[in-house]
């Protein structure tokens, strides 16, 4: 199978914050899976792909849900007009053929279902595929890696002790303000001045985190007001549709991260 298709063409922008690029280099060259977390939005998924180019690998992505199956990792029969075929699953694909299979936020998928990784998180490096009657061994380039938010931790919603300890991890979070202002710049096309209230902004809302905001505003969230404000709408109305409404619908925290946010516009 030819992963052309899955391969990034041109260097995805990203900001190293720390010893992240090292230490995922180094658990490739190992074929060691790895394990990132870190809050929503805070460039998790722009890592994965910035280290697929510069590894040269393909990258196959798949995001998690809560109704998503072994087979919708693994495979399936399905019937053709001449009999039933099977089509492996874009983990399965990733096995086969050597691609870093990216499991975006993890923690959204049943814990029946994350329980398919688990022999190629450990010297085995196999993929029993229990409907086809095969185990897929591990190609030598092949790699996981997963995602999740601990900042949404709960009873329901956590990896299970037997997986965390499976994986390298790396820890993701905001960047520091000049850091991320210049995150804003480079992936909004807007002006220093303007990063820097974004970003302002978003540090007012992540204070009120854990006063009714579970998160506060994210470095995505800022890039989309930037792109807004370039795109004609007024600061003020850019961050609303950008920041205020999407995060919360909670009247009074609207009200609350709205007064904050006008202690930062000019």
């Amino acid at each position: 199978m030819n992963l052309d298709s899955y391969r990034i063409a041109s260097e995805p922008y990203y900001q190293p914050l720390g010893s992240e690029i090292e230490i995922f280099s180094s658990a490739y060259s190992e074929r060691l899976p790895v394990m990132l977390k870190g809050p929503t939005g805070c460039g998790k998924t722009r890592f994965v792909e910035h280290m697929a180019w510069r590894l040269s690998k393909p990258l196959i992505t798949v995001a998690a849900h809560e109704d998503m199956t072994a087979a919708d990792l693994a495979g399936r029969y399905l019937l053709e007009p001449f009999g039933t075929v099977w089509h492996d699953g874009p983990l399965t694909i990733a096995v086969r053929h050597g691609a870093i299979c990216y499991l975006d936020e993890i923690v959204e998928a049943r814990q029946d279902t994350t329980v398919v990784i688990h022999p190629l998180t450990d010297a085995r490096r196999i993929l029993p595929l229990e409907k086809h009657n095969e185990i897929v061994g591990a190609h030598p380039d092949f790699q996981l890696t997963i995602s999740y938010n601990p900042g949404y931790q709960s009873a329901v919603k956590d990896l299970k002790e037997s997986t965390k300890q499976r994986f390298v991890a790396i820890d993701f979070g905001y960047p520091p303000p000049p850091t991320e202002a210049a995150i804003v710049v480079r992936e909004s096309g807007t002006d220093e001045y303007l990063a820097g209230i974004l970003v302002a902004i978003a540090q007012r809302s992540r204070n009120l985190q854990g006063h009714g905001l579970d998160e506060g505003a994210s470095t995505r969230m800022l890039i989309h007001a930037g792109r807004l404000v370039r795109a004609g709408l007024p600061l003020e109305t850019a961050v609303q549709s950008s920041i205020v409404l999407p995060i919360t619908d909670n009247p009074d925290i609207r009200a609350a991260l709205s007064d904050a946010i006008q202690a930062c516009l000019p």
